[in-house]
């Protein structure tokens, strides 16, 4: 229905992966053009990720702001984090990140945007998570440590966000994709309108 990607595999005659780090690799394929040429693409290969809009009764967003090293900048962003197991449901995975960066729990889930962040060179996959109805989480605080024992914690209302990503002061994909996803929505069918929050992901399959 309308415009959709759709999956599509061409042939790759050799591969090989030259570096491994402790979450990601580089992998080098060699791949079959339509003309029969055959060229090298380098790209690194991810385990996948989940980000949380959580938003609060007043219309803030809860965001952070972390260190990152390869860009230079601290960066004003949404709860995330890796899909360390592979097969993992990115709801269970996406309700622990904010718990463990914001201390705080929802309880209302729906799916807000899934996206690939770099398919130029990258194969990361993120859902974007919506989270609403929110409150304090109960247990232990998470310990932090490296970048995040820096991180600042603020509750930002969403057109303040907006505005702060149509001026070009932020810059975080998962969290202008997030603020513009939900303006959208907002302005248009509705948080009624989102998919639950155990749509399936065929980019990263899961269990219920």
């Amino acid at each position: 229905m309308g415009f959709q990607d759709t999956p599509e595999e061409w042939q790759v005659t050799a591969t090989e992966t030259p570096f491994t780090g402790n979450k990601t690799s580089v992998r080098t394929d060699e791949v079959v053009m339509h003309d029969g040429t055959v060229v090298r693409r380098d790209y690194q290969v991810h385990p996948g990720s989940v980000a949380v809009l959580a938003l609060d009764e007043e219309g803030r967003v809860v965001v952070l702001r972390q260190y990152r090293h390869p860009v230079r900048h601290k960066l004003w962003e949404i709860p995330a984090g890796l899909l360390d197991i592979p097969g993992e449901n990115p709801l269970h995975a996406a309700q622990r990140e904010l718990y463990e960066e914001a201390y705080v729990k929802a309880e209302d889930w729906r799916v807000l945007a899934d996206v690939y962040t770099t398919p130029g060179g990258c194969d990361e996959a993120v859902r974007i998570f919506l989270a609403r109805n929110l409150s304090e989480a109960d247990g232990e605080r998470f310990a932090v440590s490296e970048e995040e024992a820096d991180m600042e914690l603020a509750r930002v209302p969403l057109q303040e966000l907006v505005r702060g990503v149509l001026a070009g002061d932020l810059h975080n994909n998962c969290l202008v994709v997030g603020v513009l996803s939900l303006a959208t929505v907002l302005a248009g069918d509705g948080i009624e309108s989102l998919r639950p929050a155990e749509a399936p992901w065929p980019a990263r399959p899961f269990e219920a």
